[in-house]
């Protein structure tokens, strides 16, 4: 009894410590009809029971904060009116911007805003709208030929990043190591034999590290590994793309 007490004290010490990578979502909402902003609709994303919300406000603008990264499916909720299957993807410390939403009280939604195309697996991606980050989605992993050499693929995905003969990883303006991974919010020096197929999502910081990961000089590996529920809610945002939902 005592050792599955203690099991149990581990286990959510360990949950407590992880931090998991978060992420916002932003858009402006306005009536169709009149133009004016849709001040009081509300932007809400569901996910595992935990709802993740935010009024329009007089501008016509909405930020919903502190999201976990992956891909949610959102609606806007208006004078008795509701638009649904509005696809977000969340990145990692940074925004998905949702652009302009038109509502429509037949339901009907028009979105504008930016294309956002991924091609080239070494463009540098703002994700927050000022710091250049280079970022990879699982999608872009498995397609990737160094999906299963986690350092390779760093090096592979900026030229501020090389790799030593013997495996280790140079930050440009840094030592031979001095870096560190964030694996699901848990901090380490080496990434171990983290298989590519497991990771959801991953970011290289190479300088203008923010402050919570300010104790290396070097540079930053943030990798999210994939769950049941990232699966699923992808899932749904492509059913949602096809049509057939």
């Amino acid at each position: 009894m005592k050792k599955a007490l203690v099991m149990i004290a581990l286990l959510f010490a360990g949950q407590a410590m992880s931090q998991q990578a978060l992420g916002e979502v932003v858009g402006n909402v306005y009536e169709n009809d009149t133009k004016n902003p849709a001040v009081d609709a509300v932007a809400l994303i569901e996910s595992m029971g935990i709802k993740y919300q935010a009024r329009v406000d007089l501008d016509g603008r909405f930020r919903i904060p502190a999201i976990p990264a992956g891909t949610y499916v959102m609606e806007i909720r208006y004078q008795q009116d509701t638009l649904k299957n509005l696809v977000v993807e969340v990145p990692m410390d940074g925004f998905h911007n949702s652009g302009d939403i038109a509502f429509y009280t037949s339901s009907f939604i028009d979105l504008g805003g930016v294309e956002i195309r991924a091609n080239d697996p070494n463009e540098i991606k703002l994700i927050d709208g000022n710091l250049p980050v280079v970022s990879i989605s699982a999608k872009e992993i498995d397609k990737s030929p160094m999906k299963f050499d986690i350092k390779g693929m760093v090096a592979s995905m900026t030229s501020n990043v090389q790799q030593t003969a013997d495996g280790s990883l140079v930050f440009r303006g840094a030592r031979k190591g001095d870096m560190i991974y964030m694996i699901d919010g848990v901090k380490t020096r080496e990434a171990g034999s983290v298989p590519g197929a497991s990771i959801g999502r991953m970011m290289v910081y190479a300088g203008g590290l923010p402050a919570k990961y300010g104790d290396t000089l070097g540079g930053v590996v943030v990798m999210e590994s994939k769950s049941y529920f990232d699966l699923y809610r992808s899932w749904e945002a492509d059913q949602i793309r096809r049509g057939l939902r």
